[in-house]
């Protein structure tokens, strides 16, 4: 490496320099080619850095820069493209040559037969020796389980078992002769014992069916000697003793009766039908008892279904406070003085308080003010929406910036629209009870958020809903008063929760031993007993 004195007066030398110089020598490095390729590299690198790559396209448009951005985004795209790779088959090696036996060999040692129900593991493959059976044996009988599906037919059922078309009709038939077919529930499980074929490739036979036609009957459909099919009615004892739940509301009356053992669909009713009697704020509060009575069914078979709301009261220090009874072909409520549904002004649509009253304001969305015919109700998104009274449903779809919208006609002139609905849950023509849910809160049409717009028409002229209330009353009198208050002093005398116990079972119910040892030692205990 060579280095270069600088003197005090600016002159270079090699050598040692002059002797005496008074200013102290710098000494600097001469420049090689590794430097001259840095300081190349680094001004490169600042032209570089001084292009605008990637213009943007929003700004500018139609502009030099903006056309070179341009440029570069179809560059960049098609570099993209030409360089995708193919998906062209990878040449490989070429699989073993198989055999038929050397198959059969293979597919011995997979899992596949295990799932067949086969066996695994090694085995020889067929020989010449092997022939193949002129018709395969089937197996003499198959039993299977069907369902009756909504909407299905009993004999479309049978059809889908196996059975033929002909005798598919005929079991239908005889089971709709022993009870209506339409009082079959959906999700009916049958029974079904298919026998053999009577001709080669023909239907299977049928050789028992059963099933539980209703709580209280089962049927049975055997093939009797000389092949005619017989229908057995299997009558089952049923007790339709009430079920009477009682204990102390708590902070939540729902929490509080689940936890009696209230099945969800009685406490909703039982809500119901207090909240249309007015009677949730004024006549109970926490630490009062709730009673409730509902229907009951229990099948000697062990079985039990739970039916509608019959009684609902509410106690305090051991004195009703409200009673309410169903009563009626039409099965509304009615209070322990035989008056029914005594309701002051219309049921709330929704449970949420009032945001934009009836009258004119300025529109929110369209900013210029207008007539605000209804009420907004401050509901949260997907709560229901019930109707506050009997009717029929006028139209239920798109109404322009109402949204999804439901209208009902009411008795008399009383008609209401529910608007901005997420979800509609009735159609046109349908007819509703006061408290059904019809819809579902939403935000739908010309809203800013999720509401309630309830509109109240009076001759096909909007009135302030606030504004109108109505009482509807059913009075009892005379005999069937008295049986009226009888069947309230028949549900306060069931004991709570008795209805629970299994039944005990008749003497025809029980059950014969199988063997011969069993026998006699019921009979001997009989004899003692007896």
């Amino acid at each position: 490496m060579h280095y270069t004195r600088i003197d005090n007066d600016g002159a270079g030398s090699l050598g040692t320099g002059v002797p005496g110089a008074s200013l102290r020598a710098a000494f600097r490095r001469r420049p090689g080619p590794g430097d001259r390729w840095e300081h190349w590299r680094l001004s490169l690198e600042q032209r570089f850095d001084a292009i605008d790559w990637a213009p943007d396209l929003a700004e500018n448009i139609g502009s030099r820069r903006w056309f070179r951005g341009l440029a570069t985004w179809l560059g960049l795209s098609a570099a993209a493209i030409a360089l995708w790779p193919s998906f062209g088959a990878i040449a490989v090696a070429p699989a073993m040559a198989m055999d038929g036996d050397t198959r059969t060999e293979f597919r011995s040692q997979t899992i596949m037969p295990l799932a067949l129900g086969s066996d695994s593991g090694s085995r020889m493959g067929p020989t010449a020796q092997v022939r193949p059976l002129a018709a395969t044996p089937e197996r003499p009988t198959i039993q299977l389980v069907a369902t009756l599906s909504r909407g299905d037919s009993f004999a479309r059922m049978l059809q889908r078992a196996g059975l033929g078309d002909g005798e598919a009709a005929r079991v239908a038939a005889m089971v709709g002769d022993a009870v209506p077919l339409s009082d079959i529930q959906p999700g009916t499980q049958v029974d079904i014992t298919l026998g053999r074929r009577a001709a080669p490739g023909g239907p299977r036979m049928l050789e028992a069916l059963d099933l539980r036609a209703r709580f209280d009957l089962a049927l049975s459909v055997a093939r009797r000697a000389g092949g005619r099919l017989a229908l057995e009615r299997h009558p089952i004892r049923v007790d339709e003793t009430p079920l009477r739940i009682r204990g102390t509301i708590g902070d939540s009356f729902y929490r509080s009766a689940r936890a009696a053992g209230a099945p969800p669909g009685a406490v909703q009713e039982w809500l119901r039908a207090m909240n249309e009697q007015d009677a949730l704020d004024r006549k109970m509060r926490s630490g009062d008892t709730f009673d409730l009575v509902v229907s009951y069914k229990r099948a000697a078979t062990g079985e039990h279904e739970t039916g509608k709301l019959l009684y609902a009261a509410v106690e305090r220090d051991g004195k009703p406070t409200a009673q309410l009874v169903r009563w009626g072909k039409d099965g509304r409520f009615y209070e322990a003085s035989g008056v029914g549904e005594q309701r002051s002004g219309l049921m709330k649509p929704v449970n949420a308080p009032v945001g934009s009253g009836f009258g004119m304001r300025r529109h929110p969305i369209l900013g210029y003010k207008r007539m605000h015919s209804g009420l907004d109700y401050r509901a949260h998104y997907g709560e229901p929406i019930h109707a506050v009274s009997d009717g029929r449903v006028l139209s239920a779809g798109r109404a322009g910036g109402c949204g999804n919208a439901v209208k009902i006609q009411h008795n008399g002139s009383l008609a209401t629209r529910y608007c901005h609905m997420s979800r509609m849950a009735v159609r046109a023509g349908q007819s509703v009870r006061r408290g059904q849910v019809i819809g579902y809160v939403g935000s739908t049409g010309l809203s800013t958020g999720p509401h309630l717009h309830f509109e109240m028409y009076r001759n096909g002229r909007p009135v302030n809903p606030a504004s109108v209330t109505y009482t509807t009353r059913a009075l009892l009198a005379g005999a069937e008063l008295q049986r009226f208050k009888a069947k309230i002093a028949d549900y306060r005398e069931i004991a709570p929760g008795s209805a629970l116990s299994d039944l005990a079972p008749a003497p025809s119910e029980r059950a014969e031993p199988e063997r011969e040892i069993d026998k006699l030692a019921t009979t001997q205990t009989r004899q003692i007993g007896g």
